[in-house]
This record gives structure tokens, C-alpha cells and sequence, in this order.
């Protein structure tokens, strides 16, 4: 355990204080570094269960301390057991599940256990808890009912952003935190090493098939996220980038959400409509070009430093022919860093991206990286429940900001 508390930097957390927090899970499988973020409003020692060790940690801290417990193979959710793996006729996988959506299962996948209600006794239609389909073999589906961060060791980082004094009126309700921290985490993972089928090709249909270069034609000058999601995109990029990279905006538009204090040297843009494209006080050229049309980039080998995606890779149709062109564009060792939420035009995401949990779509964006075959170093990060600014349009009906997922790796030398 890490981390000292600061006398004197307003008050400490007591047993019936209130406390605002931001843990920081850290975690590594199959050689990927994973980091989810998540905000808590509202942490109370004497109300709420803790993982082993946390409460202790906690008491006595103040705003802007931090503590750092390292959790073992078990100690944070205990390993997988046997009994939550099942075996079950094809059949009882009712690929109906979802309104208007024919689901096929997939050896990797995750689904919502009511799928499979029918087939395994204790479950309910109405359970949404992810379940994964870790073999297929002819007209038999083996699924695991374990937590997907089941056994895994992690390290995990608190930050005390406030502490609110008791108010003397009791009440509140018990919150658990170990559930609230593994709720996604893990999803990001193969099964036992192996790679995650996503590659049925109905999966990268669209609702909308015509011409991608008709339906941007014009400009849509839209911000996808709110300004708290965009400025932790923009700390993403600052983290992975360096000053004078020529970096390559892929998929772009009127903004970048580059950092403007990292001294970048030229920024081009490649997207589908020009307009948006010359508004971008970022670029410093740009291209258009339809990579669902072409995967191939209208560029040279070797001709950049960096890459960023921005909440697009939803709308890529042949995401591993463009991550291998991406890569042939890239200098050894530079980076490519994908951004995305939960926000999209619904005429043109594919299938696939609609059907995936938050997070198996971190797993998705990986395994395109791996399938390149041409990136390593490969990493993730999640960000969740941080308060939305007062001023979005989206306010006050949906209090909780955007959430935000990266994936990166680095060209392989």
C-alpha cells in the first residue's frame, strides 16, 4: 500500500464522511497494459463494502491524496469456477434476443445471460450480465457465467477529489465497490490467449449502403461528445504524442482535439468531406479520401510519425486492411491512438460496433491491432462517470459525462 495523507488540506475522511473519488484500475493480459478510470461521487466508509484493504487505506485522507493497494490473482474477484461453465444445445441461444437483430454466436464473445435463460436453469430473460462463448463445437455452445475480471491482479489507485462532512441526517444506501470496479473491466481480454471471433461479415453491414462519399457530403459540424469527454481525448493524445511528430488525423473533420502545447509539427487530415476538413485550425493540409472504398492511403511509406483515429473505427467496414495501411504509413516505433464513446451517425456504424459491450469494443479495436500484424506495445484505457459540464446541450437530462475509450499501439520496428 501507497500513499500518505496531507495534514492540513481541508478535511479527512472519517467513517461517516462523504468522500468524491477517482479509482484507477490497472491491470495486464496477454501482454496489453489496461487502465480503467472511473468516477465516484459519493464513497462512505461506514455504509459502504470495500475490496480487501480500501476502507483502511481511505481513512484519514484528504483532497488530493492517494492511495495504492495491489491486488493479487483472486483478491480483487476470485478466480473462475468450473461450476459457472456450461455446456448447451445451439438451440437454447435465442438470436432474437434483441428487437429488429439476428445474433450469431461466436467463439470469444460476450452476450447477455438472458439470452441462454432458456437453456441453463437460475437464469431470467431480464439478466443482462455478460456471458462468454468459449467454444463452439457443432450444435453444442460452452458458455462462461464468471465475472470477465474473475482472478485477475490488478493494482488499483484511489484519488480523493473531496470530502464532505457528515450532515448529521444518516440515510444513503450501501454501495460495493468491488462490483462498481469491475462492471466492464476484463471484457478487453482474449479467452485463455486466444483471438476473439469477430470477423462474421454480416457484422460489418451498415443500415445505410450507399455511397459513403453521398452520405458526407455535407458538412456536419457535430461534436459527438460533451467537452469533458473531448478534453480527456485531448490528455490521451498529449500522453502518446511528442513535439514535431507529423501526425495523420484519420478519419477527420472540423476538429482534431490535438493538445495545442505539445509543439506538433504538420497535422494532415484525411476524411469525406472537404469543407469540415478546411475549418480545422489544426490541419495543416488534408486529403480526401473514402477508406471503406480504398483501404489503401493516398500516401507515402513511412511518411508519419503518429496516427489518431477519433471516435470513427465505429464506421470502418474493413478496419485490419486499414490498420495494415496505417502501419505501412507510420515510422517505426510511432503510435496509433483510437478514440471512441458510445455516440454515433446510426446510419453508417457498422452491425457489428451496435451489438458489442462498451468494452468488448476495446477487445474489437485490440484484435484489429493484433490482426494487422504489425503493432505491439499495445495498450487501453477507460474513463467513466465524471460529472457533464453544466453547459451541454445534453444537460440536465444525462448528468454523467461521456464516456471515453482508447486503444493505441506502436508500429512494430
Amino acid at each position: 500500500m501507497d500513499g500518505t495523507a496531507r495534514p492540513g488540506a481541508g478535511s479527512a475522511i472519517s467513517a461517516t464522511a462523504t468522500a468524491a473519488a477517482i479509482f484507477s484500475l490497472e491491470w495486464e493480459a496477454d501482454g496489453v497494459r489496461h487502465r480503467d478510470i472511473r468516477f465516484a461521487p459519493k464513497v462512505r466508509l461506514d455504509l459502504d463494502i470495500f475490496p480487501r484493504g480500501l476502507d483502511a487505506a481511505l481513512m484519514g485522507r484528504r483532497a488530493g491524496d492517494k492511495a495504492t493497494i495491489d491486488f493479487g490473482p483472486g483478491d480483487l474477484v476470485p478466480p473462475p469456477d468450473s461450476a459457472k461453465v456450461a455446456r448447451l444445445p445451439a438451440a437454447k441461444f435465442d438470436s432474437n434476443f434483441i428487437p429488429d437483430r439476428f445474433l450469431v454466436p461466436a467463439r470469444g464473445r460476450y452476450f447477455p445471460q438472458g439470452m441462454i435463460s432458456d437453456g441453463l436453469p437460475g437464469l431470467f430473460k431480464a439478466n443482462n450480465r455478460p456471458c462468454r462463448i468459449v467454444r463452439i463445437d457443432g450444435e453444442t455452445l460452452t458458455v462462461d457465467l464468471n465475472s470477465p475480471f474473475a482472478g485477475r491482479a490488478a493494482r488499483l489507485e484511489t484519488e480523493i477529489v473531496s470530502v464532505t462532512e457528515d450532515s448529521g441526517q444518516g440515510g444513503g444506501r450501501c454501495q460495493d465497490w468491488t462490483e462498481f470496479l469491475t462492471d466492464g473491466p476484463g471484457m478487453q481480454a482474449r479467452h485463455l490467449g486466444q483471438p476473439t471471433d469477430f470477423w462474421q461479415p454480416e457484422g460489418f453491414r451498415r443500415a445505410v449502403e450507399n455511397d459513403d462519399a453521398s452520405f458526407y457530403a455535407k458538412p456536419r459540424m457535430a461534436v459527438h461528445l460533451d467537452s469533458r469527454a473531448l478534453a480527456a481525448v485531448t490528455d490521451i493524445y498529449r500522453r502518446q504524442l511528442s513535439s514535431g511528430m507529423q501526425v495523420l488525423d484519420l478519419m477527420s473533420s472540423f476538429r482534431s482535439h490535438l493538445p495545442d502545447d505539445e509543439g506538433l509539427g504538420e497535422v494532415i487530415g484525411l476524411g469525406l468531406n472537404e469543407q469540415e476538413m478546411r475549418r480545422n485550425p489544426q490541419l495543416s493540409g488534408h486529403v480526401v479520401h473514402d477508406l471503406n472504398a480504398n483501404p489503401r492511403l493516398p500516401f507515402g511509406t513511412g511518411a508519419f510519425d503518429a496516427c489518431v483515429c477519433t471516435v470513427s473505427v465505429e464506421y470502418m467496414r474493413h478496419p485490419v486492411d486499414v490498420f495494415r495501411d496505417v502501419a505501412r504509413v507510420l515510422r517505426p516505433d510511432s503510435p496509433f491512438v483510437l478514440t471512441f464513446s458510445h455516440r454515433w451517425f446510426p446510419p453508417k456504424v457498422t452491425g457489428l460496433w451496435t451489438e458489442l459491450h462498451p468494452f468488448e469494443r476495446t477487445g474489437f479495436v485490440l484484435e484489429c491491432l493484433r490482426e494487422s500484424g504489425f503493432f505491439a506495445d499495445l495498450g487501453s484505457e477507460s474513463l467513466r462517470g465524471l460529472p457533464r459540464p453544466a453547459d451541454d446541450g445534453y444537460f440536465p437530462q444525462e448528468t454523467v459525462s461521456d464516456p471515453v475509450f482508447a486503444v493505441w499501439g506502436r508500429r512494430i520496428s
